[in-house]
């Protein structure tokens, strides 16, 4: 895409009805809790995201990255707790959902769209938050652009250690995201590639580490590991499995919204 031609699309609301249109909301034309999607164009790459605006503005904005093959509607609940007091945007990593397929994915790949996406919406200093997949890609950003992230929130992560490759098995039927990014970027997670302690390294945010308990299949010794590398971190069980913030939403959402506070 030309540069210059494509300018005026590089943000571009889409179908979702505005809250104005529901006849809902405080007279302000916005609605408690009801998104809005918009296309943020990064490089070549339209990227979705659902954007929850704000009732009071006064707080940073929140980003939130799901986990591989989960998409934006993953944090709906999340997403409502937190818009009282901050604008929410969660995103579709490229392969996932509404934004594009392109076939071609790597962690550094998702850290470049999520850094695109900061720079085309010119939100300034954001809280961070990853579930798996995408707290991994939230280590890059707040690694890569630490003027960016002003606190981060991992869930269910730990300091990642070569293990025995292997893929899953692929489910039946049609998917909500690209199969073939697992087969690129598992064989990435399984073999890390040496920068990875770097990264870690560079992160100076504040952190919550979010883990799952002895019912995740990520050991969590590993996340133990984490917080102890990072600048400044803090750990916190909620013994829920790996998708903590789907089956324990209130206790999540308790401990979000304090560090957030903090």
């Amino acid at each position: 895409m030309n540069e210059a031609a494509g300018a005026d699309r590089r943000v571009r609301r889409t179908g979702l009805p505005t809250a104005e249109r529901l006849g809902s909301g405080d007279g302000t034309g916005e609605a408690r809790g009801v998104p809005e999607l918009i296309d943020v164009v990064v490089g070549e790459l339209r990227l979705s995201l659902r954007v929850w605006p704000a009732v009071d503005r006064g707080r940073t904005p929140a980003l939130l990255l799901p986990a591989t093959g989960k998409t934006t509607r993953d944090w709906d609940g999340i997403a409502s707790g937190l818009c009282a007091e901050r604008t929410v945007y969660a995103v579709d990593l490229r392969g996932h959902g509404a934004s594009e397929w392109p076939g071609t994915y790597s962690l550094k790949l998702f850290t470049r769209d999520v850094i695109g996406i900061l720079d085309r919406l010119d939100l300034g200093a954001v809280d961070l938050v990853g579930h798996s997949l995408g707290g991994l890609v939230a280590c890059g950003v707040a690694a890569d652009r630490p003027e960016q992230v002003r606190r981060l929130v991992l869930e269910d992560i730990g300091y990642l250690h070569p293990r025995p490759p292997g893929l899953p098995d692929r489910p039946e039927g049609d998917l909500p995201f690209d199969w073939h990014l697992v087969e690129q970027v598992r064989p990435e997670i399984d073999d890390p590639d040496p920068e990875w302690a770097d990264i870690v390294a560079r992160i100076m945010a504040p952190t919550l580490l979010i883990g799952g308990g002895a019912a995740s299949p990520i050991p969590q010794q590993q996340l133990a590991e984490l917080a102890d590398r990072l600048a400044d971190a803090r750990l916190v069980t909620i013994a829920a499995g790996h998708l903590v913030h789907e089956t324990a939403p209130d206790d999540y959402l308790n401990h979000l919204l304090a560090f957030l506070a903090g």
